[in-house]
């Protein structure tokens, strides 16, 4: 998947427009539960059992308030209450569209 044309914090969404020129809106509570990262995951060994992470959970009032790009494939997201090692590709960030 191409990056998006533009990524912007807009209240409590962030607004994607992607490279045909569909645009979506994420709420930041979701992407927060949605984080990829080990600590809300959890991590897999070699044998596929996972270790840690609580899962998704909620974050009422939770905001994003900076994001940063990855190179070409992904994007971090700061969140008012510290959280900021989810890297969200491209990829998953579209599959979460499909969860709103």
């Amino acid at each position: 998947m191409q990056a998006p044309r533009d990524l912007q914090i807009v209240g409590d969404f962030v607004a994607v427009t992607w490279s045909d020129g569909s645009e979506q809106l994420f709420k930041a509570e979701h992407l927060r539960e949605r984080s990829p990262s080990a600590e809300n995951m959890g991590e897999v060994d070699i044998l596929g059992q996972r270790w840690g992470g609580d899962g998704p959970r909620r974050f009422p009032g939770v905001t994003v308030t900076g994001l940063t790009k990855i190179g070409n494939y992904a994007v971090t997201f700061e969140f008012s209450d510290g959280h900021r090692t989810g890297i969200y590709s491209w990829d998953y960030l579209a599959s979460l569209a499909e969860g709103i």
